[in-house]
Protein backbone atom coordinates (compact mmCIF):
# COMPACT_ATOMS: atom_id res chain seq x y z
CA UNK A 1 0.00 0.00 0.00
CA UNK A 2 1.17 3.56 -0.90
CA UNK A 3 2.46 5.58 1.78
CA UNK A 4 0.16 8.70 1.99
CA UNK A 5 1.40 12.70 1.71
CA UNK A 6 0.97 14.24 5.15
CA UNK A 7 0.24 17.53 3.06
CA UNK A 8 -3.61 18.98 4.01
CA UNK A 9 -3.11 22.27 1.70
CA UNK A 10 -2.29 24.72 3.94
CA UNK A 11 0.96 25.31 2.27
CA UNK A 12 2.26 27.94 4.68
CA UNK A 13 6.37 27.39 5.33
CA UNK A 14 7.12 29.29 9.17
CA UNK A 15 10.42 30.93 8.71
CA UNK A 16 11.42 30.41 12.52
CA UNK A 17 10.58 27.03 12.44
CA UNK A 18 11.51 26.05 8.60
CA UNK A 19 8.13 23.71 8.90
CA UNK A 20 5.24 23.69 6.70
CA UNK A 21 2.24 24.89 8.76
CA UNK A 22 -0.21 22.30 7.49
CA UNK A 23 1.60 19.52 7.64
CA UNK A 24 5.27 20.12 9.68
CA UNK A 25 7.67 19.24 7.53
CA UNK A 26 10.50 20.85 5.68
CA UNK A 27 11.27 22.30 2.40
CA UNK A 28 13.73 19.63 1.86
CA UNK A 29 11.30 16.89 2.80
CA UNK A 30 8.39 17.93 0.93
CA UNK A 31 10.43 18.81 -2.13
CA UNK A 32 11.82 15.28 -2.23
CA UNK A 33 8.27 13.48 -1.18
CA UNK A 34 7.39 12.47 -4.74
CA UNK A 35 11.07 10.46 -5.57
CA UNK A 36 11.01 8.76 -2.22
CA UNK A 37 10.48 5.29 -1.58
CA UNK A 38 8.44 4.21 1.13
CA UNK A 39 10.68 3.40 3.78
CA UNK A 40 11.60 7.10 3.30
CA UNK A 41 8.23 8.50 3.56
CA UNK A 42 7.73 6.43 6.62
CA UNK A 43 10.47 8.24 8.10
CA UNK A 44 9.14 11.85 7.50
CA UNK A 45 5.88 10.58 9.17
CA UNK A 46 7.99 9.38 12.56
CA UNK A 47 9.72 13.05 12.30
CA UNK A 48 6.40 14.92 11.75
CA UNK A 49 5.03 12.67 14.63
CA UNK A 50 7.67 13.66 16.97
CA UNK A 51 7.56 17.46 15.45
CA UNK A 52 3.63 17.18 16.42
CA UNK A 53 4.36 15.92 19.73
CA UNK A 54 7.01 18.94 20.65
CA UNK A 55 4.47 21.51 19.28
CA UNK A 56 1.14 20.48 20.63
CA UNK A 57 2.91 21.53 24.45
CA UNK A 58 2.13 24.89 26.51
CA UNK A 59 5.08 26.12 24.11
CA UNK A 60 2.36 25.53 21.22
CA UNK A 61 -0.27 28.56 20.00
CA UNK A 62 -0.33 31.05 22.25
CA UNK A 63 1.81 34.64 21.96
CA UNK A 64 2.75 34.32 25.32
CA UNK A 65 4.80 31.68 26.11
CA UNK A 66 5.75 29.80 29.59
CA UNK A 67 9.94 30.31 29.89
CA UNK A 68 11.79 27.53 29.21
CA UNK A 69 9.86 27.33 25.70
CA UNK A 70 11.80 26.98 22.19
CA UNK A 71 11.44 27.21 18.62
CA UNK A 72 9.85 24.20 16.69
Amino acid sequence: MAVASPCISVCRMNAQSGLCEGCLRTLDEIAAWSTMDDEGKRAVWASIARRADRLSGPCRGSERKPTGCAAP
